[in-house]
């Protein structure tokens, strides 16, 4: 058993749209497809005692213990697989419940497909069930406690923690999108002008000068004392003398801790010796160069919460401690209290581990203990000086018993400190009354405050505070997306994506697009290349300045890793036609439509998908979609639009020779195609079927009339709008069209193009990458002999996987299938080849460049021109 490939998805895939984080594995099982589980002797016995836990998974047949019944009647070991990757993943603290094992067509070629919640934890736990599987079905021991481990090690350290993750929640839940922006807890929330980036629980809202007051903790009780807030009496210290002058001054008992410290680390409380002062001075200094020593006021220990400057939620915290039986000892009342399943490491569950600490043997030295001491019956003993959950403390939820005072106070302290979220540390006798300076004081001001006590406490009413954070970020009524357009097909995407990005700007918005040329901002490029994948689609989301996104979707990407977003607001499907098939197990039409339909079924329910009705695999995806369907045609009188508009539905169609909107039996005239300079005179039919859904995008999304035929009309395609899209270059003696003809539709509809084109002669520089099949490159020579009387045959810079002759003979015989005999020549370099046709080009003459290096061949061509513009002193058009 090999794994192949091991691919992350995170958005809507070829798997599920629904659900956006799975693993794809891809293994070849090496000839163990012949061998299901029944066949292996002891595999279930083995299986069933290295993971007992497997027994929940209800597998097919919907019950516990449905998969170990599944493997007694024999299943593939690809399932197997499947489970135990989920499996391992739960028992490491993420559980996750979706998977499937698919075969890919090939003979032992099988993918798996599984949920992950971190990344490489899914990574992982891919790469450990191959391993696990592999050993028992050789009935080798294995040690999956490592593998527990080793996934546990990932979560906490790239998890997200119970605060921010509340925070996502609460964003699913009000259809608000999220991106995580690294492997900490920055998180963007919303799209380009609405988003909202958020960092643990610390908001873009939050002023940076109050973080830096609330870090300062002398800072912060000036500010709170000149405030009349309660504060205990004290001042920072960075010296022995000075703690000395401090203990004269206030006396005991004294705190004393960092001055930029947090989550209690560093702190001793309840000191009531010199000697105890000096030792806490000297902890205090490990962390912080100055220190504060302050006056202990006893009572209990409280967290306020404020959220928008209104208090959310107050939590009495209780430091680590145990409760003696008069039989167990210290060190095994540790051991019973975190074996409470909601404890564990860090923030992964509601409790924290206990850990035994410098203060805690501190603390038992002060009271003549060790971890050998038997407690009596009743007696509580703390841990700790402080209450921190993370340090084993547990909190119970007092929200409801505080005094309309104190709720006064804390939300003034939240103003002071200029702080919209906040926890307040406070200690007080009894919160239910008036806390003054004689019953308690402020302690400290937290910016970034932990939520887990809120969200979970031991005892008492969990409090949403995620919901106050959502809400004050984005208000009732307001936008946290942006209109996204989302464009895919087999040939046309790229000038349909450019096109409706053009109508957007002149309707006004700030327009951020992706194509197979680069990421452009208001157009702008931000960036050239490839750039019709998932990151290329997060760069636009994530801009500042983007308030209408159109995201070309290419095949690979899809496959790669699924969409660079959750929804869009309309999708637009071109075409399914030959390409790249036979590649990533994708042989068939109907298999490239369902990676295209990935893009229709990703539209939000009040969206709409614009399909081509013309096509049968495009107009047979209105029925996967859940949103309403507008429809396109180039046929004047199709029955398909028809039928739709008879019930009522969007379309866009050519009528007597006008772009025509139709909706019901409503008709509006947008523009005469052959005055639209993107159609070439009304030549290019591909042209019109790209226009035609860019039009009903426009109309859907509100755009007027008048401003769609203004776009069309500004639209004038050559190098700076549509690279490498017909893009007609004027010599002196010839003219020549560049296109990124890549596919035989491609061929196809250039072929239907030269057909209008009137010359004396017709020249084709044609070449096909060495990844598409036989017959696609055979049939590309097909269509260029159709369309030529001269064929010059280049070969690609990268060859993908064939020599440049196998390439030539695959096109020569696409050319003798016509009986047609064009003169053949062959010059691999493109350069080469496009001089050689300018040089022998006859007078009147029409040469086509067929590239795959758009941006490159547009250079070197634009140069030529000018300097036949130099020596005919022509004006230059292009």
């Amino acid at each position: 058993m090999k794994i192949l490939s091991v691919a992350v998805m995170r958005g809507p895939n070829y798997w599920s749209t629904y659900r956006q984080q799975l693993i794809v594995l891809k293994l070849d099982l090496e000839g163990s497809e012949n061998f299901p589980t029944n066949t292996i002797d002891g595999f279930q016995e083995r299986l069933e005692a290295l993971i007992p836990s497997l027994y929940e998974h209800r597998c097919f047949e919907n019950k516990p213990g449905g998969f170990f019944e599944r493997v007694r009647k024999g299943t593939g070991l690809d399932h197997v697989i499947e489970h135990v990757a989920l499996e391992l993943q739960s028992l490491a603290g993420m559980p996750c419940g979706f998977g499937r094992a698919k075969p890919t067509g090939k003979k032992g070629i099988s993918n798996v497909i599984f949920s992950y919640q971190v990344e490489n934890a899914g990574k992982y736990a891919a790469e450990a069930a191959v391993r696990i599987v592999q050993t028992l079905e050789s009935n080798i021991p294995y040690d999956i406690a490592h593998d527990i481990k080793a996934l546990m090690k990932i979560n906490k350290e790239e998890g997200l923690g119970p605060s921010t993750q509340s925070l996502i929640n609460e964003a699913k839940r009000r259809n608000i999108p999220y991106r995580r922006l690294n492997k900490e807890s920055l998180i963007m929330f919303g799209h380009g002008v609405h988003q909202k980036i958020v960092c643990a629980t610390m908001a873009c809202t939050t002023s940076s000068v109050g973080v830096d007051l609330a870090s300062d903790k002398e800072q912060t009780r000036r500010i709170l004392s000149s405030g009349f807030i309660p504060v205990p009496e004290g001042r920072v210290i960075s010296t022995e003398e000075e703690l000395m002058e401090v203990i004269s001054e206030v006396g005991f008992p004294l705190v004393i801790k960092p001055l930029n410290g947090n989550q209690g680390k560093g702190v001793t409380t309840n000191i009531n010796s010199r000697e105890r002062a000096i030792e806490a001075f000297a902890t205090a200094k490990q962390m912080s160069e100055d220190v504060i020593a302050e006056r202990f006021i006893s009572g209990l220990d409280y967290r306020f919460l404020v959220i928008n400057y209104k208090l959310e939620a107050v939590a009495r915290r209780t430091p680590a401690m145990v409760v003696g039986d008069d039989r167990s000892t210290i060190e095994q009342l540790i051991v019973q209290t975190n074996s409470d399943p909601n404890r564990g490491e860090g923030h992964e569950k509601v409790l924290t581990t206990i850990k035994v600490d410098a203060r805690t043997n501190s603390i038992l030295v002060e009271k003549n203990l060790t971890l050998n001491s038997v407690l009596p019956f009743g007696e509580i003993l703390f841990l700790k000086d402080t209450a921190n959950l993370s340090t084993g403390g547990t909190a119970r939820d007092v929200t409801d018993v505080v005094h309309p005072y104190n709720v006064f106070m804390v939300e003034r302290i939240a103003r002071l400190m200029n702080l919209d979220i906040c926890g307040i540390d406070i200690i007080a006798q009894d919160i239910s009354t008036p806390i003054t300076a004689e019953t308690g004081g402020v302690l400290e001001v937290n910016a970034a405050p932990g939520f887990r006590m809120h969200l979970s406490p031991t005892k008492g009413t969990a409090r949403n505070v995620a919901e106050p954070v959502m809400r004050m970020l984005f208000p009732e009524g307001s936008r946290s997306r942006i209109p996204i357009v989302a464009v895919t097909g087999t040939n046309g995407k790229t000038t349909t994506t450019r096109l409706v990005a053009h109508l957007a700007k002149q309707a006004g918005h700030t327009v951020g697009y992706t194509t197979t040329d680069g990421i452009y901002i208001q157009g702008q490029a931000i960036y050239y290349g490839d750039c019709s994948g998932p990151s290329s689609a997060e760069a636009v989301l994530r801009d500042p300045i983007v308030d209408f996104a159109v995201l070309e979707c290419a095949r690979g990407g899809i496959l790669r890793s699924g969409l660079g977003f959750d929804k869009c607001d309309i999708s637009i499907i071109t075409n399914v036609t030959d390409d790249h098939l036979g590649l990533n197990d994708i042989n068939t039409l109907e298999e490239l439509a369902k990676v295209k339909s990935v893009v229709a079924r990703s539209t939000s329910r009040d969206g709409y998908a614009i399909l081509n009705a013309d096509d049968d695999l495009v107009y047979a995806m209105r029925k996967e979609v859940d949103c309403s369907v507008a429809l396109f045609s180039v046929q004047e009188n199709s029955e398909r639009i028809q039928a739709h508009c008879d019930e009522g539905g969007w379309a866009a169609i050519v009528e007597k020779g006008y772009f025509t909107l139709c909706k019901g039996e409503w008709r509006i005239r947008i523009a005469k195609v052959k005055e639209v300079p993107l159609t070439l005179d009304g030549r290019a039919t591909c042209m019109i079927s790209n226009i035609l859904p860019a039009i009903l995008a426009a109309s859907i999304r509100g755009f007027e009339a008048k401003t769609i035929r203004k776009a069309l009309q500004s639209f004038v395609p050559g190098p700076q709008l549509t690279p490498g899209r017909m893009n007609i270059f004027h010599f002196r003696c010839f003219d020549l069209m560049i296109d990124y003809a890549h596919n035989t539709d491609g061929f196809a509809q250039a072929g239907k193009f030269m057909e209008k084109v009137e010359a004396s002669s017709k020249i084709g520089i044609v070449g096909c990458p060495g990844d598409r099949r036989d017959e696609d490159i055979i049939n590309m020579g097909y269509h260029a002999a159709a369309m030529f009387d001269t064929i010059i045959i280049r070969h690609d810079k990268d060859p993908r996987g064939r020599t440049n002759e196998e390439i030539t003979q695959l096109i020569r015989k696409g050319i003798d299938k016509t009986g047609k005999k064009p003169e053949i020549i062959v010059i691999s370099d493109e350069w080469d080849a496009i001089r050689y046709a300018m040089q022998h080009a006859c007078n009147g003459a029409f040469i086509v460049v067929f590239t795959d290096t758009v941006q490159a061949t547009l250079d070197f061509v634009s140069k030529a021109q000018e300097e036949d513009i130099k020596a005919s002193g022509m004006e230059l058009t292009a």
